[in-house]
C-alpha cells in the first residue's frame, strides 16, 4: 500500500495527506450530535476550526469547550491531541509494532520525515522511548491533577476528579492549550502548585522528545560513568532555558505595575514564569491575556513564533533555528565564518536551513496578518491581529478574545497558519521540492555586493 501510494506522492507529501485525513475525520466527529452537548450545535467551520486547533495542539477555539462538547467530544479531542503531538507515524509505528508487523525502510523515511530527523537510525528505537515516556509522564499528571481537584474540593467524585485530570495533564503535556473550566487557568493564578505541575508537564512536551530521550539515558548510565550530551540536547536546553527565564524577566518589568500590580511579589514572580512558558507553545494562562500591556502582546508574540524545539509537540520557527542564527550573527561580528557552540562547530547546510526557514516564517506571519487585517475590515488593531497570527503559527493557542468572532475567511486563514505551524517549515518546504534528483552541476563563482 505504502510502496503505491509513494509512487503518487512523496513522503513529505503523503505524511501531510495523512494529518489532512486525520483533521477531516476528527472534524466529522466533533460536527455529530453525540459530540455535542444537550441543546448545542456548531457549524461545520467551527468544527473544522477545532479539529485543527487540536490536531495542531494549537488551543485556539471558536466555541467554548466546556460549554459546546459532550463525554464522548471531549474524548475525540484528547486523541486528537496524542494524534498531533506524539506525531502520526510515530502511533503508526506503534501499530506496526503491536501487529507484529516488520518497520521497513519506507517507514522509516515517513517517520523520519514527520519527526524531522536528519538520519534512520535509531528511530524505532525512539518511537518506543517517546511512546512510554509520553504515557508515563501524561499518567503522573494525571494522579497530580486529580488528586489537588479532588482534596481541594473541586468535585467531591473522585472519577470526576480523574476526568479533569487526565484532559489537563493531556492538555499541558501535549501543549494543547485546551480547558474545561472555560477560563483557562485564570482561577487558578493564586495556586503555586497547578501552576509549577502545569510549566512541568509543558516543558517536558516543548522540549523535545530527542532531548527527553538523551535525558532518559543519561540517568539510566548510572553515577561514575561519563555521558557525552549531544550538540542539539546543549544547544536546546540552553536556548530554552534563556527564552524562558528572559521572557519572564521581561514580562515581569513590563506587567509588574500594569496587570500585576495587585499581585504579590511571589505571584508576580510565578505568573510572570507561568505566562513566558505557556507563550513558547502551551496557550494555557492565569490572566486575562487582554488586559496586558502591548509591549508584553509584542514580546509574547516573538516568543510565539519561536516556538518550541525541533521534534517536539510544539509549532514555531523552533528553539535551535533561533540558536543557530544567533550565533551565526554573533560569529560575524567577531568576524569568524565558521559559526560554533560547546567545542562543536555548527553544519553548513543546518546554518543555510535556520535562516531559510526563520525567514519563511516570517514571511507566513507577514501574510497572515496581512489577509487577518483584510478580511476583518481593519476591525482589530495591529497588535490584536499580530499576536492571533502568531498564536496560530507558533501553534500557541492564546488568544486576546478575538478568534471567535473573526469571518470565515479569517477562521480559514487561522486554520492554515495553524497546520504549517505544526508540520513545521522543513514539511513544508519539502512538499514543493522536486521528486527527482538535482543534476550535480557547480558554476562559477562570483562575488555579489551585499547590505
Amino acid at each position: 500500500m505504502l510502496k503505491k501510494l509513494l509512487t503518487v506522492l512523496s513522503p513529505a507529501q503523503l505524511v501531510s495527506a495523512a494529518y489532512l485525513l486525520v483533521v477531516m475525520i476528527t472534524g466529522a466527529l466533533l460536527m455529530l450530535p453525540v459530540s455535542w452537548k444537550p441543546g448545542v450545535s456548531i457549524s461545520p467551520l467551527d468544527a473544522l476550526f477545532t479539529s485543527v486547533s487540536a490536531i495542531s495542539v494549537t488551543g485556539l477555539t471558536t466555541v467554548s469547550t466546556v460549554d459546546t462538547f459532550s463525554g464522548f467530544g471531549v474524548a475525540v479531542l484528547l486523541v486528537a491531541f496524542q494524534f498531533g503531538a506524539i506525531g502520526i507515524m510515530t502511533l503508526g509505528s506503534f501499530y506496526w509494532m503491536l501487529m507484529g508487523q516488520h518497520i521497513g525502510l519506507l517507514q522509516r523515511k515517513l517517520i523520519m520525515i514527520d519527526q524531522n530527523r536528519n538520519n534512520l537510525a535509531g528511530l524505532v528505537d525512539l518511537m518506543r522511548l517517546v511512546l512510554i515516556l509520553t504515557l508515563a509522564i501524561e499518567l503522573i499528571g494525571t494522579l497530580l491533577f486529580a488528586g489537588y481537584f479532588y482534596l481541594s474540593g473541586f468535585t467531591a467524585s473522585i472519577g470526576r476528579a480523574f476526568y479533569y485530570g487526565l484532559f489537563h495533564s493531556v492538555s499541558a503535556f501535549t501543549n494543547a492549550g485546551f480547558d474545561l473550566f472555560g477560563d483557562s487557568f485564570v482561577r487558578y493564578s493564586r495556586s503555586y502548585y497547578i501552576q509549577a505541575l502545569s510549566m512541568l508537564l509543558i516543558v517536558s512536551g516543548a522540549v523535545g522528545f530527542p532531548v527527553l530521550a538523551e535525558l532518559w539515558r543519561f540517568v539510566r548510565s548510572g553515577k561514575g560513568k561519563r555521558f557525552r550530551f549531544s550538540l542539539f540536547t546543549k544547544l536546546t536546553l540552553v536556548t530554552h532555558a534563556v527564552l524562558l527565564f528572559g521572557g519572564a524577566a521581561c514580562i515581569w518589568l513590563t506587567e509588574a505595575g500594569h496587570s500585576f500590580g495587585a499581585m504579590s511579589a511571589g505571584r508576580q514572580i510565578m505568573n510572570s514564569l507561568f505566562l513566558s512558558v505557556t507563550s513558547r507553545s502551551a496557550g494555557l494562562t492565569t490572566i486575562d491575556v487582554s488586559t496586558l500591556h502591548q509591549a508584553t502582546l509584542l514580546l509574547v508574540s516573538v516568543l510565539m513564533f519561536v516556538g518550541a524545539s525541533p521534534s517536539s509537540v510544539g509549532g514555531g520557527v523552533r528553539t535551535t533555528t533561533v540558536a543557530v542564527i544567533f550565533i551565526t550573527i554573533i560569529m560575524f561580528f567577531k568576524g569568524e565564518h565558521a559559526p560554533r557552540a560547546f567545542g562543536r562547530s555548527f553544519n553548513r547546510e543546518d546554518v543555510t536551513k535556520s535562516f531559510v526557514f526563520f525567514l519563511l516564517s516570517l514571511l507566513l506571519v507577514l501574510a497572515g496578518v496581512f489577509a487577518l487585517l483584510m478580511s476583518e475590515k481593519h476591525k482589530y488593531d495591529l497588535a490584536a491581529v499580530l499576536f492571533e497570527v502568531t498564536s496560530a503559527f507558533g501553534t500557541c493557542g492564546m488568544s486576546t478574545g478575538i478568534t471567535g468572532s473573526l469571518q470565515p475567511t479569517g477562521k480559514i486563514t487561522l486554520m492554515l497558519l495553524m497546520f504549517f505551524g505544526r508540520i513545521g517549515m522543513f514539511l513544508f518546504i519539502s512538499l514543493f521540492q522536486a521528486r527527482k534528483k538535482q543534476p550535480a552541476v557547480k558554476y562559477p563563482e562570483e562575488k555579489l555586493i551585499i547590505g
